[in-house]
């Protein structure tokens, strides 16, 4: 057996608001959560799913948003970024997720309530115990257009282990 080990990827996405619109939800990390504001997106704006994609890709070098899952999205409507994720998914040839760090910016809406139902989603795409996924989410006090309203932004580390 050879050496294990880990290797880390970023991966980020952003999406901003649309205009409120009485009662509606927004997808986040798999779950609808309500809000009062669609995300505006050619896909369900499911900018937790899309962050981790991302550092997919930083891992294994193949670019799926706007690669692939334009394809899938714009060509065969497409929107559920779950579809997305487990594209990215299908090319780690090597090692394995071990961990996933999500952080969350927005001042809107309140996602304490939310957060282990999205780490229990965000496991079982993965495929790692939920106790291996940390969610965190923060307003950044306001000095960004996504802590003053105006949409979401997510930042994604995941940790990968291979045998060298």
């Amino acid at each position: 057996m050879g050496n294990i080990i880990s290797i880390s990827t970023i991966g980020q996405d952003s999406h901003r608001f649309g205009e409120p619109c009485g009662s509606t939800a927004i997808r986040l990390g798999g779950i609808d959560i309500p809000f009062d504001r669609p995300i505006e997106a050619n896909s369900d704006g499911d900018v937790v799913y899309h962050a981790i994609t991302n550092a997919i890709s930083g891992y294994t070098g193949v670019n799926i948003l706007g690669g692939e899952a334009d394809k899938l999205c714009l060509e065969k409507g497409i929107k559920d970024s779950s579809v997305y994720l487990k594209k990215a998914l299908e090319y780690i040839k090597e090692g394995q997720i071990i961990h996933c760090s999500v952080t969350i910016e927005c001042l809107r809406p309140k996602l304490m309530p939310y957060i282990p139902s999205m780490k229990e989603s965000v496991a079982g795409m993965l495929g790692i115990p939920s106790s291996s996924v940390g969610i965190t989410a923060t307003t950044g006090e306001g000095l960004t257009g996504f802590g003053r309203g105006e949409g979401i932004q997510v930042f994604v580390i995941l940790t990968f282990a291979k045998e060298i």
